[in-house]
């Protein structure tokens, strides 16, 4: 446990922010999973419209440090070869 008030802050500060990283990596993977959901059940102009959400989630992520910038572009890319692919092969 913290003995001075400075390690005492640092330590609140460290819960605060784990919790608000928790929640935001929490909701990128909810975001990822329901978009891969929507292409699994082949339900495409839905996919379409939530793709700009994944990408606003996953730049939001990756500007707060949660994740790497790198890690969102190439998620991006991934999720849109999919959706083009998917879209593709059912038409």
């Amino acid at each position: 446990m913290p003995i001075t008030s400075s390690a005492k802050k640092a330590l609140r500060q460290n819960v605060t922010r784990r919790a608000r990283n928790l929640k935001t990596r929490e909701t990128y993977k909810k975001a990822v999973k329901d978009f891969r959901r929507l292409i699994s059940a082949k339900r495409f102009d839905e996919a379409k419209k939530e793709l700009s959400h994944v990408y606003q989630v996953l730049d939001k992520t990756a500007k707060s440090g949660i994740i790497k910038k790198n890690s969102a572009s190439r998620l991006k890319s991934r999720l849109t070869q999919l959706i083009a692919k998917s879209s593709k092969a059912s038409s």
